[in-house]
């Protein structure tokens, strides 16, 4: 008997997940174990294997598409079994009608096989409901949403009126699809062929200001999931960042005595200076709760420990690990802990559930390392705030007695929902975070 497999939930903030390749073609034998496709959450990548012996009858999705977790994203059975009954959304052609209940019904069990996507208008008014079924086939059929009426539940946007939007859209000759490809040609204005489709001789040259001096590359799953978090986190807050520098000189000292003690066999942890600001961080964290919490809209969750998010560039995208109540580790423990999440994540290992935004009630980005003087690090929704450490540089300062003279400063950049906090408790957490710096005693 012919049996689904299923898109795998990791994480159960997850709600979709994109295909990356898949191992297996429509019509080979499979074995129980055999790697059947890849696939990739937020920041993570998996492998999904066989649950059982059989041919792969069907596959739903492509390579690139998104899929909502816990959908059928293919079938294995024997030979000549069907495979309708697992399609995703689909009915049969004696299940439509045209009277009111039942395209309710037939909107309704698409509703429930997947979940709802908000897209913002591309006219500009508003936002549109869709499926995320039909959001995929919209894409791969070049139809503009903005033009379809909904016919689901509440005016959602569902696969069909995404087929029959296509189906009004003017076709290409078979004439003009093999001259288009081959000549790299598209369609003009005018429609000259049978039917109202787009004839050869309506083909132009597609014309470029830069000529052929570039090439187009798509986009990576993971820079896809990435600019779609960024989007939404400036899309759903009100963020502001303010700068402040910390006088890095008791820092610098501390991170000095700490590698003699490493060299000397006293320490078995190689601290950082990166290592350093955390700790001081989630001191501060400790002087102002308000600063580490998650805003809701219309409350704000408040928490008991510290849980802190640390932005890790890797090949394959930014990640934000986050360490699980780092307020009880000693600096030797956080910086253990630090260093292993790290490397999970440039290995392609860590735990997704401890990706998700959610994990992490505060998070800190560094680019001292690389250079940066100054920045503005994007929220990590829910969080309420994210603070970015920039690379220490020399400059004057007042030493006292009107002396004057050049000193280590460490660049703080503290980017908060003003949704959530107020300019001047921002500026309050940002300067004990600075103090911290600067008086740090372990």
């Amino acid at each position: 008997m012919a049996s689904p497999v299923i898109m795998p939930r990791q994480g159960q903030s997850v709600e979709t997940c994109i295909i990356g390749q898949w191992y297996k073609a429509v019509g080979e034998q499979v074995k129980v174990g055999d790697i059947l496709f890849s696939y990739e959450t937020d920041k993570a990548s998996f492998e999904e294997e066989a649950k059982e012996d059989g041919e792969l009858l069907a596959i739903f999705y492509e390579e690139g598409d998104e899929v909502p977790v816990l959908v059928n994203v293919a079938v294995l059975g024997k030979a000549g079994e069907s495979v309708d009954e697992f399609r995703p959304g689909s009915v049969s052609r004696e299940e439509v009608s045209e009277e009111p209940e039942a395209e309710e019904q037939q909107a309704t069990k698409e509703l429930s096989v997947e979940p709802e996507v908000i897209i913002a208008n591309e006219a500009g008014e508003g936002r549109l409901r869709i499926s995320p079924r039909a959001k995929v086939m919209a894409e791969k059929l070049g139809v503009s949403v903005s033009k379809v009426k909904g016919t689901g539940p509440q005016g959602r946007i569902i696969a069909r009126d995404i087929e029959q939007a296509a189906a009004a859209l003017p076709q290409m000759t078979r004439l003009a699809q093999e001259k288009a490809a081959t000549e790299k040609l598209v369609a003009g204005e005018a429609e000259t062929g049978i039917g109202g489709r787009i004839a050869a001789e309506n083909l132009v040259e597609y014309q470029s200001v830069y000529g052929d001096d570039f090439e187009v590359k798509k986009l990576s799953n993971m820079r896809k999931l990435i600019a779609k978090s960024m989007h939404q986190s400036l899309q759903n807050s009100a963020q502001l960042t303010h700068h402040m520098s910390a006088d890095a000189r008791r820092i610098m000292a501390l991170r000095k005595q700490l590698k003699a003690k490493l060299e000397a066999g006293e320490l078995n942890q190689n601290i950082t200076i990166n290592d350093l600001v955390c700790y001081a961080v989630i001191q501060a964290l400790k002087k102002f709760p308000q600063v580490n919490t998650h805003f809701l809209g219309d409350s704000m969750r408040w928490f008991k420990k510290v849980h802190l998010g640390l932005a890790v560039d890797t090949d394959r995208g930014l990640m934000v690990p986050a360490i699980r109540q780092a307020d009880d580790l000693s600096l030797e423990g956080l910086s253990s802990q630090l260093a292993a999440v790290a490397a999970q994540c440039r290995k392609g290992n860590v735990n997704p559930e401890l990706l998700k935004p959610e994990a992490a009630s505060f998070t800190v980005s560094n680019l001292g390392n690389y250079g940066v003087e100054m920045f503005t690090p994007v929220i990590n929704l829910p969080q309420t705030a994210i603070l970015g450490v920039c690379t220490i540089v020399p400059r004057p300062k007042d030493l006292g007695d009107g002396v004057y003279g050049f000193v280590p400063m460490m660049g703080l950049s503290l980017t908060y929902d003003h949704q959530a906090l107020d300019g001047g408790e921002a500026t309050l957490f940002l300067r004990e975070v600075k103090d911290q710096i600067e008086n740090l005693t372990i």
